[in-house]
């Protein structure tokens, strides 16, 4: 298939002729680590866009913050 090569070599070449029989062995291994990257990526990415801006001062309570002072 044409879009396996492209993707065996996308990962990485491979340029060994002694790895020639565990390409595809690599490029599923290679192809796990990059969506768990990938996945962790987003999930992080996530969670600051979730938590963006939480720490802004409420209106209400800026009388408790000046008699503390």
């Amino acid at each position: 298939m044409k879009i396996w090569e492209i993707w065996k070599y996308a990962l990485g070449s491979f340029s060994d002729d002694k790895t020639e029989p565990y390409d595809d062995f690599i490029t599923i291994v290679r192809t796990v680590i990059f969506v768990s990257i990938l996945t962790t990526n987003m999930v992080i990415v996530a969670g600051v866009v979730r938590h963006w801006d939480d720490n802004t001062r409420n209106p209400d309570k800026c009388h408790l913050l000046q008699k503390q002072l």
